[in-house]
Protein backbone atom coordinates (compact mmCIF):
# COMPACT_ATOMS: atom_id res chain seq x y z
CA UNK A 1 0.00 0.00 0.00
CA UNK A 2 1.57 3.39 -0.80
CA UNK A 3 0.24 6.09 1.54
CA UNK A 4 0.96 9.60 1.60
CA UNK A 5 0.39 11.61 4.75
CA UNK A 6 0.22 15.56 4.52
CA UNK A 7 1.95 17.20 7.36
CA UNK A 8 1.91 20.95 8.74
CA UNK A 9 4.36 22.92 10.45
CA UNK A 10 2.58 24.97 13.78
CA UNK A 11 4.00 27.16 16.38
CA UNK A 12 4.13 24.93 18.99
CA UNK A 13 1.59 25.66 21.68
CA UNK A 14 3.83 27.42 24.71
CA UNK A 15 4.69 30.16 22.42
CA UNK A 16 3.42 33.52 23.92
CA UNK A 17 1.87 34.52 20.43
CA UNK A 18 2.17 37.84 19.00
CA UNK A 19 0.71 39.90 16.03
CA UNK A 20 2.67 40.95 13.39
CA UNK A 21 2.64 44.14 12.09
CA UNK A 22 0.08 44.11 9.37
CA UNK A 23 -1.82 42.58 12.06
CA UNK A 24 -3.14 40.16 9.26
CA UNK A 25 -0.90 36.85 10.74
CA UNK A 26 1.29 35.71 13.98
CA UNK A 27 4.57 37.45 14.50
CA UNK A 28 6.73 33.95 13.75
CA UNK A 29 10.56 35.34 13.00
CA UNK A 30 11.40 34.52 16.73
CA UNK A 31 8.47 31.47 17.40
CA UNK A 32 9.24 28.16 17.89
CA UNK A 33 7.56 25.42 15.71
CA UNK A 34 6.86 21.70 16.05
CA UNK A 35 4.54 19.10 14.41
CA UNK A 36 0.54 19.84 13.83
CA UNK A 37 -0.46 17.41 16.64
CA UNK A 38 -3.75 15.78 14.41
CA UNK A 39 -0.93 14.96 11.53
CA UNK A 40 1.33 13.28 14.21
CA UNK A 41 -1.68 10.59 14.42
CA UNK A 42 -2.34 10.06 10.55
CA UNK A 43 1.23 9.66 10.31
CA UNK A 44 1.15 6.80 13.00
CA UNK A 45 -1.49 5.44 11.54
CA UNK A 46 -0.10 5.46 8.14
CA UNK A 47 2.73 3.84 10.32
CA UNK A 48 0.59 1.17 11.47
CA UNK A 49 -0.46 0.07 7.73
CA UNK A 50 2.56 -0.38 7.00
CA UNK A 51 3.77 -2.31 8.94
CA UNK A 52 0.94 -4.72 8.82
CA UNK A 53 0.20 -4.69 4.97
CA UNK A 54 3.96 -3.33 3.78
CA UNK A 55 4.48 -0.78 1.07
CA UNK A 56 5.41 3.11 1.72
CA UNK A 57 4.58 6.18 3.35
CA UNK A 58 5.56 9.25 1.82
CA UNK A 59 5.12 12.85 4.00
CA UNK A 60 4.47 16.13 2.26
CA UNK A 61 4.26 19.31 3.51
CA UNK A 62 3.51 22.47 2.13
CA UNK A 63 5.08 25.92 3.66
CA UNK A 64 8.36 27.63 3.69
CA UNK A 65 11.73 26.62 4.14
CA UNK A 66 11.73 26.06 7.57
CA UNK A 67 8.99 23.19 7.15
CA UNK A 68 11.65 21.18 6.35
CA UNK A 69 12.21 20.29 10.13
CA UNK A 70 8.96 18.49 10.74
CA UNK A 71 9.66 16.22 7.57
CA UNK A 72 12.68 15.48 8.84
CA UNK A 73 11.23 14.68 12.33
CA UNK A 74 8.57 12.96 10.56
CA UNK A 75 11.18 10.56 8.58
CA UNK A 76 13.02 9.55 11.43
CA UNK A 77 9.45 8.21 13.05
CA UNK A 78 10.04 5.56 10.21
CA UNK A 79 8.51 7.62 6.90
CA UNK A 80 10.56 6.74 3.91
CA UNK A 81 10.57 9.69 2.11
CA UNK A 82 9.19 13.24 1.88
CA UNK A 83 8.31 15.89 -0.55
CA UNK A 84 8.52 19.66 0.26
CA UNK A 85 6.40 21.91 -1.22
CA UNK A 86 7.92 25.07 -0.77
CA UNK A 87 7.02 28.46 -0.73
CA UNK A 88 6.67 31.30 1.89
CA UNK A 89 3.19 32.55 0.82
CA UNK A 90 1.69 28.91 2.01
CA UNK A 91 2.71 29.73 5.87
CA UNK A 92 -0.26 31.17 6.24
CA UNK A 93 -2.29 30.40 3.12
CA UNK A 94 -5.62 29.12 2.93
CA UNK A 95 -7.11 25.76 2.74
CA UNK A 96 -7.63 26.10 -1.08
CA UNK A 97 -4.37 27.43 -1.53
CA UNK A 98 -2.68 24.46 0.37
CA UNK A 99 -4.66 21.58 -1.13
CA UNK A 100 -4.06 22.75 -4.60
CA UNK A 101 -0.18 22.96 -3.89
CA UNK A 102 -0.52 19.72 -2.14
CA UNK A 103 -2.28 18.26 -4.66
CA UNK A 104 -0.30 18.72 -7.64
CA UNK A 105 2.66 17.53 -5.94
CA UNK A 106 0.89 14.27 -4.57
CA UNK A 107 -1.23 13.81 -8.26
CA UNK A 108 1.35 11.92 -10.60
CA UNK A 109 2.25 9.64 -7.64
CA UNK A 110 -0.91 7.34 -7.83
CA UNK A 111 -1.22 7.00 -4.32
CA UNK A 112 -3.49 3.91 -2.89
CA UNK A 113 -3.86 6.18 0.31
CA UNK A 114 -3.75 10.12 1.73
CA UNK A 115 -4.07 10.66 5.09
CA UNK A 116 -4.25 14.12 6.84
CA UNK A 117 -4.69 15.27 10.86
CA UNK A 118 -8.18 16.63 11.34
CA UNK A 119 -7.37 19.76 11.19
CA UNK A 120 -4.37 22.12 11.87
CA UNK A 121 -3.63 23.59 15.68
CA UNK A 122 -3.28 27.14 13.66
CA UNK A 123 -5.92 27.86 11.64
CA UNK A 124 -8.10 24.80 12.70
CA UNK A 125 -10.75 25.10 9.83
CA UNK A 126 -10.41 21.09 8.79
CA UNK A 127 -11.25 21.97 5.26
CA UNK A 128 -7.57 21.22 4.14
CA UNK A 129 -8.14 17.28 3.92
CA UNK A 130 -11.72 16.83 1.87
CA UNK A 131 -10.44 19.84 -0.30
CA UNK A 132 -7.46 17.74 -1.66
CA UNK A 133 -9.49 15.00 -1.70
CA UNK A 134 -12.40 16.73 -4.23
CA UNK A 135 -8.62 17.86 -6.08
CA UNK A 136 -7.59 14.40 -6.42
CA UNK A 137 -10.94 13.18 -7.14
CA UNK A 138 -10.56 10.41 -4.20
CA UNK A 139 -13.87 9.46 -2.33
CA UNK A 140 -13.33 11.18 1.35
CA UNK A 141 -14.07 10.30 4.88
CA UNK A 142 -13.73 12.47 8.05
CA UNK A 143 -13.07 12.50 11.90
CA UNK A 144 -11.44 8.85 11.46
CA UNK A 145 -10.85 6.81 14.69
CA UNK A 146 -10.19 3.70 13.33
CA UNK A 147 -8.86 1.94 10.00
CA UNK A 148 -9.03 -1.24 8.69
CA UNK A 149 -7.67 -2.56 5.28
CA UNK A 150 -9.75 -4.85 3.56
CA UNK A 151 -9.81 -6.51 0.18
CA UNK A 152 -9.94 -3.88 -2.70
CA UNK A 153 -10.78 -1.09 0.00
CA UNK A 154 -11.08 0.38 3.48
CA UNK A 155 -13.37 0.20 6.77
CA UNK A 156 -13.25 3.16 8.83
CA UNK A 157 -15.01 4.11 12.14
CA UNK A 158 -15.76 7.83 12.09
CA UNK A 159 -16.65 9.79 15.26
CA UNK A 160 -20.36 11.57 14.85
CA UNK A 161 -21.87 13.97 17.41
CA UNK A 162 -23.11 12.98 20.72
CA UNK A 163 -20.86 10.09 21.36
CA UNK A 164 -22.52 8.23 18.05
CA UNK A 165 -19.92 6.58 15.96
CA UNK A 166 -20.19 5.25 11.91
CA UNK A 167 -18.50 2.28 10.24
CA UNK A 168 -18.27 3.26 6.35
CA UNK A 169 -16.61 1.23 3.49
CA UNK A 170 -14.83 3.38 0.74
CA UNK A 171 -13.02 1.93 -1.99
CA UNK A 172 -8.80 2.66 -2.84
CA UNK A 173 -7.47 5.19 -3.31
CA UNK A 174 -9.39 7.22 -0.69
CA UNK A 175 -8.64 10.28 1.61
CA UNK A 176 -9.03 10.06 5.27
CA UNK A 177 -8.84 12.95 7.94
CA UNK A 178 -7.59 11.74 11.48
CA UNK A 179 -8.65 12.49 14.50
CA UNK A 180 -6.27 13.01 17.36
CA UNK A 181 -6.19 10.16 19.68
CA UNK A 182 -6.85 7.23 17.10
CA UNK A 183 -3.51 5.50 18.72
CA UNK A 184 -0.67 6.14 20.74
CA UNK A 185 2.27 7.93 19.03
CA UNK A 186 5.88 6.92 18.79
CA UNK A 187 8.70 8.89 19.06
CA UNK A 188 11.75 9.09 16.84
CA UNK A 189 14.74 6.78 18.59
CA UNK A 190 18.25 7.76 17.74
CA UNK A 191 18.73 5.00 15.40
CA UNK A 192 15.70 6.76 13.22
CA UNK A 193 17.19 10.22 13.60
CA UNK A 194 20.34 9.00 11.97
CA UNK A 195 18.55 7.02 9.20
CA UNK A 196 16.23 9.92 8.46
CA UNK A 197 19.55 11.87 7.66
CA UNK A 198 19.72 9.43 4.41
CA UNK A 199 16.22 9.75 3.20
CA UNK A 200 15.24 11.92 0.27
CA UNK A 201 13.43 15.23 0.71
CA UNK A 202 12.09 16.62 -2.69
CA UNK A 203 11.87 20.05 -3.21
CA UNK A 204 8.89 21.25 -5.16
CA UNK A 205 7.94 24.62 -6.58
CA UNK A 206 4.31 25.20 -7.04
CA UNK A 207 3.78 26.67 -10.51
CA UNK A 208 1.39 29.22 -9.49
CA UNK A 209 -0.59 29.76 -6.39
CA UNK A 210 -4.24 28.57 -6.32
CA UNK A 211 -6.23 32.08 -5.88
CA UNK A 212 -7.94 32.33 -2.40
CA UNK A 213 -11.44 31.45 -1.31
CA UNK A 214 -10.85 33.83 1.59
CA UNK A 215 -8.76 36.79 2.88
CA UNK A 216 -7.81 37.60 6.36
CA UNK A 217 -8.13 41.11 7.25
CA UNK A 218 -7.09 41.57 10.52
CA UNK A 219 -6.36 39.30 13.11
CA UNK A 220 -6.01 40.59 17.48
CA UNK A 221 -6.43 38.30 20.59
CA UNK A 222 -9.67 38.53 22.80
CA UNK A 223 -9.97 41.73 24.48
CA UNK A 224 -10.20 40.53 29.18
CA UNK A 225 -13.19 42.68 30.94
CA UNK A 226 -15.68 42.05 33.06
CA UNK A 227 -19.28 43.48 33.06
CA UNK A 228 -22.01 42.59 35.80
CA UNK A 229 -25.31 43.82 34.61
CA UNK A 230 -28.19 43.85 37.58
CA UNK A 231 -31.60 42.88 37.37
CA UNK A 232 -34.19 45.05 39.42
CA UNK A 233 -37.51 44.18 40.76
CA UNK A 234 -38.17 41.29 43.24
CA UNK A 235 -36.54 37.94 42.76
CA UNK A 236 -39.32 36.38 40.88
CA UNK A 237 -39.06 39.26 38.70
CA UNK A 238 -35.38 39.13 38.30
CA UNK A 239 -35.48 35.27 37.90
CA UNK A 240 -38.15 35.81 35.18
CA UNK A 241 -35.37 38.31 33.56
CA UNK A 242 -32.31 36.31 34.09
CA UNK A 243 -34.13 33.43 32.51
CA UNK A 244 -35.01 35.74 29.28
CA UNK A 245 -32.10 36.25 28.66
CA UNK A 246 -30.17 33.21 28.97
CA UNK A 247 -32.76 32.30 26.46
CA UNK A 248 -32.91 35.31 24.22
CA UNK A 249 -29.18 36.92 24.41
CA UNK A 250 -26.91 33.89 25.19
CA UNK A 251 -28.81 31.08 24.17
CA UNK A 252 -27.74 28.95 26.60
CA UNK A 253 -30.82 27.37 27.30
CA UNK A 254 -34.10 26.83 24.95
Amino acid sequence: MKIAVCIKQVVTREWQLRVNDSKTWIRDQDASFELNEPDAYALEEALRLKEKHSGEVVVCSAGPARASSVLREALARGADRAIHVEADALASADAFAVADALAAALRDEKFDLVLTGLQSDDQGFGQVGVVLAEKLGMPHATIIMEVKAEEGGLRVKRELEGGWFQWMTLPLPALLTIQSGINQLRYATLKGIMAAKKKEIRKVTPSAAASPAQKMLAIHFPEKGKKTQMLPGSPAEAAKALVQKLREDARVIQ
